[in-house]
């Protein structure tokens, strides 16, 4: 079962900051993200997700390969590609995996101006090794929603909040 995890940031930067370093983690496999999408609260009230995965350039190249294999059957690979690539990037455009888009326009709109959240979808983590990794960004991330059971939501806000002041204690000295 997967998870989701949604943590507010202060900027856009520092929660885009926090994505790629987490597909950096996920590399070492201390985590296995699903999706993951920066939310934007432009100051201007605007709600702008910064998708970690482009569905319109995944299905255009997917749809290429296939348009250009079936233009090989008939004998028209060049028209077979274009109509493939035209194809895909329509379906990939309309297709909506992993986390909700509605969803993350709701928590947008519940952000303070100028702000970001990290949308998280998890198949799997180890939150000690991974909060470890990740406490230069505690003091300034907050547990915003989650689909965890209390003990483990209760946990892993405790687990922040330790990073948050061990990272405070590690600039005042």
């Amino acid at each position: 079962m997967s998870s989701l995890v949604v943590v507010g940031f202060p900027s856009v930067a520092e929660a885009d900051q926090v994505r790629r370093q987490l597909v950096e983690i996920q590399k070492e496999e201390l985590i296995a993200l699903e999706d993951a999408v920066v939310v934007e609260a432009e100051p201007d009230g605007k709600v702008r997700l910064h998708q970690s995965l482009n569905l319109t350039k995944a299905g255009a190249l997917g749809g290429g390969f296939w348009g250009t294999l079936v233009g090989l059957l008939f004998l028209n690979p060049l028209l077979g590609a274009a109509v493939g690539v035209g194809l895909g990037a329509a379906s990939g455009s309309l297709s909506d995996l992993g986390i909700n888009d509605n969803f993350m326009r709701e928590v947008g709109q519940t952000l303070p101006p100028g702000s970001a959240a990290l949308c998280l979808l998890l198949r799997d983590a180890t939150p000690d090794r991974l909060i470890e990794r990740l406490r230069v960004h505690a003091p300034h991330a907050k547990l915003l929603r989650t689909n965890l059971s209390h003990t483990d939501e209760d946990r892993l806000r405790q687990m922040l909040e330790q990073a948050s002041k061990q990272a405070q204690a590690l600039r005042l000295s």
